[in-house]
C-alpha cells in the first residue's frame, strides 16, 4: 500500500517517530508540499495523510488509486470533502491529537502570569550583557 504524508514536519519536526505507519505500506513523507507539487506527489498514493496542504475536487478526481485521505489535525477543512465523498474516498481527522500538548500550554501559560519567568530570563540576560561589557 502506498502512503504519502505532504507536510509531515507541521506534526513532526524530527522527534516523532512514523514507524506505525509504516507498518502498513511503502510511506513516502515530505515535509511541506507547495500547491504547484501535491498532484505529483499524491499520484501513485492509496492513502493520502495531510494536515495543511490543501486537498481540493481537482486534486481528488487526478488521483486514481486514492483510497484514504487523513488530516493530521482536529479539523478537515483543507480536504473538499463532497469531492471525496462522491468517489467513495473516506476522510477522517484527529479529534484529540492536541489533547495533552493543548492542555501543558494552558500550564504554561497560567505559570507565566503567575510567575512572570519571561521577565525574569530576560532581567538575567541583560544582566550578562552589563556586566560583560
Amino acid at each position: 500500500m502506498k502512503i504519502v504524508v505532504l507536510n509531515g514536519y507541521t506534526l513532526d519536526p524530527g522527534d516523532l517517530s512514523w514507524d506505525g505507519l509504516k507498518k502498513l505500506g511503502e510511506v513516502t513523507i515530505y515535509d511541506r508540499t507547495p500547491k504547484e507539487l501535491i498532484k505529483d506527489r499524491s499520484f501513485e498514493a492509496e492513502i493520502l495523510i495531510t494536515n495543511k496542504t490543501p486537498i481540493s475536487d481537482e486534486i481528488i478526481e487526478q488521483l486514481p488509486n486514492l483510497k484514504y485521505i487523513g488530516v493530521l489535525a482536529t479539523g478537515y477543512n483543507v480536504v473538499d470533502v463532497q469531492a471525496a465523498s462522491k468517489k467513495g474516498i473516506p476522510v477522517t481527522n484527529i479529534p484529540t491529537y492536541g489533547t495533552y500538548s493543548v492542555a501543558q500550554f494552558v500550564f504554561a501559560l497560567l505559570l507565566e502570569l503567575c510567575h512572570h519567568v519571561q521577565h525574569h530570563s530576560n532581567a538575567v540576560k541583560i544582566c550578562k550583557i552589563y556586566y560583560k561589557n
